[in-house]
């Protein structure tokens, strides 16, 4: 079985525009993200990107500007000698779409990736920057961390929770001294 990194996107690997980011040329990836994964990526951990991109569903952007971010935020990690498995996104928005299985807080795209992959659960984290990403991490038997929007991960933090010891956010551990 494989282990994985689950990240979402917005405020945690690219810079978050308050509601949605609409255009290519808005995307900034937070490139101070990318040293902390390539270590747990050299360590076998697969690194999966798990995003709600709601503003599909509301016309903002098309699913052919999400893929030319995607892609961009792909090339800034193999430039640095590490890759992202895989993007799963959820399109719908609740208002336009009706409810699905893969919008979080629900766990769809972390099952979806988990049967995929071959991930253990147990072996894996998802690092979010909001509770709604905690929570389908948590669905799918995953480890969840809470950051603040475009907080650095933390990579010993990381390893702490994947060895069990568990924090609701980063700023909490922090403040614990760990």
């Amino acid at each position: 079985m494989n282990k994985a990194i689950f990240l979402d996107r917005d405020g945690v690997l690219n810079h978050e525009i308050y509601d949605y980011i609409t255009r290519v040329e808005d995307f900034k990836i937070l490139e101070y993200q990318i040293p902390p994964l390539k270590k747990l990526y050299d360590e076998g951990y697969l690194l999966i990107v798990i995003t709600n991109q709601g503003g599909i569903a509301l016309n903002r952007y098309t699913e052919q500007e999400l893929g030319v971010m995607h892609q961009m935020l792909r090339n800034a990690f193999v430039s640095k000698s590490a890759d992202i498995a895989a993007f799963y996104y959820c399109p719908h928005h609740p208002t336009v779409s009706g409810a699905c299985k893969c919008r979080k807080p629900l766990s769809g795209m972390l099952l979806d990736a988990i049967d995929m992959f071959d991930i253990d659960p147990s072996l894996s984290v998802m690092i979010g920057d909001k509770p709604r990403d905690v929570d389908a991490a948590n669905g799918a038997g995953v480890k969840g961390i809470e950051i603040l929007p475009d907080e650095q991960i933390d990579y010993e933090l990381v390893k702490q929770v994947l060895a069990g010891t568990e924090f609701k956010t980063l700023s909490a551990a922090i403040k614990k001294g760990v």
